[in-house]
Formats: C-alpha cells, structure tokens, sequence
C-alpha cells in the first residue's frame, strides 16, 4: 500500500485490507517515482487513487484504478474506474477481469477449433475421401454454431465466484486479530 497517510494510519488500515507492504508518508509528488522504483525492482504494480495528485501514478503503474466518485483526472487516467469508494472493490475487479480474459481465451480456442473442423466439411474437402459433404444451407447454418458456442461459453462468466464482500464491523480475512472494517471513511490516498 502506498500512501501518503501517516504511518500508523497507513498500518491500521492496511490491516483492515490484509495488505502486508506498506509505505506511507509519500508526497503527492512522489507517488510516481515509488511506483517507477517498485516496477524497477520487477513488480507489477496495480494504483488506486482518487485524486489530481494520484493520476501521474495510476499512469505509470502497470494497472491503474480510479475511484468512481474521484476527481476527473483520475477516472480518465486509470485504466480501471471503481463505481463505489470501496476498496474491497477492488479484488471483485480483479477478478471478473481474470475470468473475462479467461473466457476471450476459451472463446478463441472454440471458434478455432470449430471452424477447423466445420470449415473444410463445408467445402467439401472430406468428399473425394469419405463422402462427406453438406448442403450449402446446412452448412451455413452450421457456421452459426459457431457463435452460439462462443456466446454460451461467455454466458457461463455470470458463474464467476467473487471474493465476499465484508459487511461493516466484520473482520476481513488476512486482516489481523480484531481487526474490523469500520464503514467508508474518507481517506487520502
């Protein structure tokens, strides 16, 4: 967790989270630089932030997300926008970010492989060997199967198990003993 808190604010929160780095007491414009240093030393680095001092480093991190309700700058900086200012949000979008990615690659896998096999039996290249051939209407058809296939499979994303959400007061897994999540504070980042 890099911010800009003090550095027991910093540890009582990143407790809450279940975060185990901490670096506090960072300048605004300093922000980036931690980032560039972190990513220097081989780490990919994800940023959340919600304000004008937070946008340089939600640009140079690897992935950068934005607070909905933060300033313009950061929503448009960042390449992922949270709708709440929850930052347990943020593995739930990690996570339907890894399943959709997940499913373009399935989804890839199918079309290639059904076409592969659908495609020469449309043209009839098995009919000198084996005597299969399809009509052409049937083999129009059988194109679409294709992209009912493809559109099944990325329906089955709506399965996708997300990390629980914590209600306010319940302790967050990893967090330490009697550590609880108080409701939404406002916090500088």
């Amino acid at each position: 967790m890099l911010t800009g808190d003090n550095q027991a604010t910093a540890q009582r929160i990143a407790g809450q989270l279940g975060v185990d780095t901490v670096i506090a007491e960072v300048l605004p414009g300093d922000k980036a630089a931690k980032v560039a240093s972190l990513q220097a030393g081989g780490k990919k680095v994800a940023m959340v932030g919600d304000g004008v001092n937070d946008a340089p480093a939600l640009a140079q991190a690897d992935l950068g997300i934005a607070i909905g309700t933060g300033t313009d700058v950061a929503v448009e900086t960042a390449d992922v926008v949270l709708m709440r200012s929850d930052p347990l949000d943020v593995p739930a979008a990690l996570a339907i970010g890894r399943g959709t990615l997940r499913k373009m690659r399935q989804n890839l896998g199918w079309a290639i492989g059904y076409n592969t096999l659908a495609l020469p039996i449309a043209a009839g290249v098995f009919e000198p060997l084996i005597g299969l051939v399809l009509r052409p209407e049937i083999a129009a058809l059988s194109m679409s199967g294709s992209s009912l296939l493809v559109a099944m499979n990325a329906l089955l994303l709506k399965r996708l198990k997300l990390p629980d959400s914590i209600s306010p007061g319940q302790a967050h897994p990893g967090a330490g003993a009697g550590a609880t999540r108080r409701p939404a504070q406002p916090a500088q980042t």
